[in-house]
């Protein structure tokens, strides 16, 4: 299960941050569209040292070599911008990397070079005004040809349709707004979080 950083400032963010890695949250998308370079090394910075293998970067990628960080995400934009990806990364670049993707089209043309990529709009979004689905992802899903990238659900995904996602073909979920916007984020988090697990032991 991943959870994506809310882009603007929450009161106790790195407290909260520290709480979800402690419940067992796999993979953090630090996505802070406005933050100067600076600001972004301040904030993880903060995170403790023990989580960061756990922190996946969205912007300033070169700091990930300062802070022992070793996944990277690529928007859309910047994933067709880069053509010498992943080349411009150090060798040998022990990096992860995952990307964005709003349609089972760019899903399907992947390269191998990605380990997992977000589909999204699932749903509503829950953080985004007026960020909804043009096409039916689970229908979508349907026409999925890159079984080598992990496909995972973004956008809207809250308690009440994790199980529907996963049971539609995705191989994970994001959270974001659904923790962000709660009153209780961890709590939320856990509700999220045993759904995924008592899906994934039913498949067993």
């Amino acid at each position: 299960m991943v959870v994506i950083s809310n882009p603007f400032a929450v009161a106790d963010e790195i407290k909260i941050i520290h709480s979800l890695f402690e419940e067992g949250l796999s993979l953090l998308h630090i996505r802070k569209p406005d933050f100067s370079e600076l600001e972004m090394a301040q904030f993880i910075h903060q995170i403790d040292l023990e989580f960061r293998d756990r922190i996946v970067l969205h912007n300033y990628h070169l700091l990930a070599e300062d802070f022992g960080i070793n996944r990277i995400h690529f928007s859309e934009k910047e994933r067709n911008r880069i053509h010498d990806f992943p080349a411009r990364f150090p060798k040998p670049c022990r990096c992860n990397f995952s990307t964005s993707t709003h349609s089972i089209e760019d899903f399907n043309s992947l390269e191998n070079d990605f380990d997992y990529a977000f589909l999204s709009p699932v749903f509503k979004s829950i953080s985004k005004e007026n960020y909804e689905p043009k096409t039916d992802l689970f229908e979508a899903l349907k026409s999925r040809k890159n079984h080598k990238t992990k496909v995972i659900a973004l956008g809207g995904i809250d308690s009440q349709n994790i199980q529907k996602t996963m049971k539609n073909g995705f191989d994970d979920i994001t959270l974001l707004g659904t923790i962000w916007n709660n009153e209780n984020p961890i709590k939320q988090f856990k509700l999220c979080q045993q759904i995924v697990l008592s899906y994934l032991q039913s498949q067993v």
